[in-house]
């Protein structure tokens, strides 16, 4: 089937048929921004969303910025999909990016830090504090800020410092009089101590570079200080493995991430009242041009905000969730329940963070470890928790003799660190650690375990859309089923053998696995219901949407009149609503209390209705360069269970932002209960058997 336009009036590439990746990215980060401005949210959320709002920024210059700078360094000619040079989106960036700085400031400034002070939460500043509380900050100094401070000076012997990545900076101008020179040094404001020293009221707090600047006498003594000014520098953060070149993979990573600390500068974050003199100074030290510094009208780095979210302060928060547990999960008069006997009755889905992941998926976990009659678990892992459930029970069931397979992945980006401390310390018991496939990343959400039984081995498996993560499972939203499908378990099987050792394996008996078929599967799928007209239909939900494929397969099947919804977090590069390429597309956002994760894919309608869930968005990323698991989902009660999280996303009045065929996201004005809500109403509902 020809993945050609319906209308010849439609061109092939470009703006009227894809949205830029980047700018894209940006809607959605603008969409968190807007709930912060929210005065409907509770306070807390408010400054925990500016929080989240700044350290997503963060990111996106340490990996899509440095890499548009990359492509434009290297002159590279290619241009983006819709049309868009690398310099063309570096410069829309900008724009866009000054805009929601100043929507940032002003929310913070004149109606969050209010707000808190309100409540009795104020960001104080040094001149705004009385002699006692002066007296507290200097003995705080003294005692825990002093002797980590390293202060850098810049002449003849010694040359112009490091500035690490998003390390928060004070450029100071010092004078010393007896030579009548006037000299630049720098202070980095420790990481390690938090950003806001709280006052021993615990209402007050003031940020840690007005205490250090406060101070700076006592750093350079016999010296006149001039001035001083905070400043923050990003830097490129991306690996470039040469995974090939590469004896030992996990060496290979540990040497580019002390590599990452010293990439190539792409942000200076200054604030309004910076010299020129300094600007300029550091914009040559850093090698930035003008067009690299964001100025920031309030405090540099509103992700600090995360440590006055953390106040008990339940009053200002979200009223708590506590996930349920399924009733077939469930504890019986205190007995662990047999989660082996469940499942052989029938599949169970879990969705987090209504359901529990600790009664689910690491019950799982835990009462596989612990089962005599268990003679295997094998498991991915791409991110995970500090102090992990999982990896606990992993590391008791190798000490029990089981054979226990982990694959880590140690390339996830941002936790590529905390995975090869894992790694290391599961090697340590006993584990089968493996890092992967060359040149892929697994991102896989799989788990299985293989045990003995009187009619002989049967395999158990589960399958998610989110990380073996406890703290980010009652965060994020994901879902998963736990299994005794014999193909399922055969698949894994095949699947950990691919990852572990040397295989060609490449189809499945029910899982659809990237980079190998994933995608001409879902092309399929797509089709499929193209060729029923307007009595097809297609409910797709997932993080992003980018890839081309599968975008001009979707124009087709509007084409063909199949209704067609998008439910997207982030990304999304299909523009739709357009007449004669999409009019029966409509694409939506949930943004709120919770980040949605799940993907969810639909085909049909009535009992013909195929429904699939995995860890795969489709972007090329992860159709082509990940390893990727998706598995059906067959069995009708838990079909159910997808249509009402679907459906509770598709009706959504309060939460969803919706985009127009001119790539504007809006609210609609509809109102009623929002997706979470009735989602946490349905947990309940399901769980109440349990305690009647």
């Amino acid at each position: 089937m020809s993945l050609e336009p319906a209308s010849s009036g439609i061109e092939t590439i470009g703006p009227a048929r894809f949205l830029n990746r980047e700018l894209s990215w940006l809607d959605f980060n603008e969409r968190v921004l807007a709930l912060a401005e929210d005065e409907s949210q509770p306070l807390l959320e408010r400054a925990k969303f500016l929080a989240i709002f700044s350290t997503n920024l963060d990111e996106f210059f340490q990996v899509r910025v440095a890499g548009l700078k990359d492509q434009l360094a290297a002159g590279l000619p290619a241009t983006a999909r819709d049309g868009m040079s690398p310099l063309d989106q570096l410069r829309t960036i900008r724009q866009r990016v000054v805009e929601h700085l100043e929507r940032l400031s002003k929310v913070f400034l004149t109606s969050v830090a209010p707000a808190l002070a309100d409540a009795g939460i104020r960001l104080s500043d040094w001149e705004s504090l009385d002699d006692d509380d002066r007296e507290y900050l200097v003995d705080v100094f003294d005692r825990r800020i002093f002797p980590v401070l390293t202060p850098l000076a810049v002449d003849p012997g010694h040359p112009f410092p490091h500035i690490s990545d998003l390390s928060l900076n004070l450029a100071v101008i010092v004078h010393d009089t007896q030579l009548g020179e006037r000299r630049f040094a720098r202070v980095k404001v420790p990481q390690l101590l938090s950003r806001f020293v709280v006052m021993p009221d615990g209402e007050r707090f003031v940020a840690l570079e007005q205490v250090i600047a406060a101070h700076l006498g006592r750093l350079f003594p016999g010296m006149v200080t001039e001035c001083h000014f905070p400043f923050r520098v990003t830097r490129n953060a991306d690996l470039t493995l040469d995974e090939e070149e590469a004896d030992d993979l996990v060496a290979a990573v540990e040497m580019e991430l002390r590599r990452r600390r010293r990439g190539r500068a792409v942000r200076l974050e200054i604030d309004t009242n910076m010299s020129d003199e300094v600007r300029d100074l550091l914009l040559r030290e850093l090698q930035l041009s003008p067009s690299d510094v964001f100025v920031v009208d309030g405090p540099i780095d509103l992700g600090g905000l995360w440590s006055v979210y953390e106040l008990e302060r339940p009053e200002l928060k979200d009223e708590p969730w506590v996930p349920t547990t399924q009733p077939r999960l469930s504890f019986d008069d205190d007995t662990p329940v047999d989660v082996f006997a469940v499942l052989r009755e029938n599949d169970v889905l879990v969705h987090h963070p209504y359901d529990s992941f600790a009664t689910s998926v690491e019950t799982f976990i835990k009462r596989a470890a612990a089962d005599p009659d268990v003679l295997a678990i094998k498991q991915t892992l791409y991110r995970t928790s500090g102090d992990s459930p999982i990896v606990k029970s992993l590391i008791r069931a190798a000490e029990r003799g089981k054979q226990v397979v982990v694959l880590v992945e140690v390339k996830a980006r941002f936790d590529e660190q905390a995975n090869i401390t894992w790694a290391k310390a599961l090697e340590d018991a006993g584990v089968h650690v493996v890092y992967g496939v060359l040149g892929l990343k697994t991102h896989s959400k799989t788990a299985l375990v293989v045990r003995q039984e009187d009619d002989g081995v049967r395999r158990y498996a589960h399958i998610g859309t989110g990380n073996y993560n406890s703290k980010t499972a009652r965060l994020y939203e994901d879902v998963g089923l736990l299994s005794a499908n014999a193909d399922l378990g055969a698949d894994l099987t095949d699947l950990f053998n691919f990852l572990t050792g040397y295989s060609r394996q490449s189809t499945y008996r029910k899982l659809l696995v990237a980079p190998f078929g994933l995608r001409n599967r879902v092309l399929e799928l797509i089709r499929e219901q193209t060729a029923l007209g307007p009595a097809g239909r297609i409910v797709l939900k997932m993080n992003g949407l980018d890839d081309q494929p599968v975008i001009d397969a979707l124009y087709e099947a509007s084409a063909a009149g199949v209704a067609v919804d998008l439910v997207l977090r982030s990304i999304c590069c299909l523009r739709p609503g357009v007449p004669g390429l999409s009019e029966t597309i409509r694409v939506r956002s949930i943004v709120g209390r919770y980040l949605e994760h799940s993907r969810i894919f639909s085909f049909g309608t009535g009992t013909a209705r195929r429904w699939y869930i995995g860890s795969a968005d489709l972007r090329g990323r992860n159709l082509d360069r990940r390893i990727e698991v998706v598995a059906p989902v067959e069995q009708p009660a838990l079909q159910e269970r997808l249509a009402e999280i679907v459906d509770a996303n598709l009706a959504d009045g309060t939460l969803a932002w919706t985009l127009d065929a001119d790539g504007v996201w809006h609210r609609p004005a509809g109102g009623g209960s929002g997706a979470h809500e009735v989602l946490h109403d349905a947990a309940v509902r399901r769980a109440r058997p349990r305690h009647d």
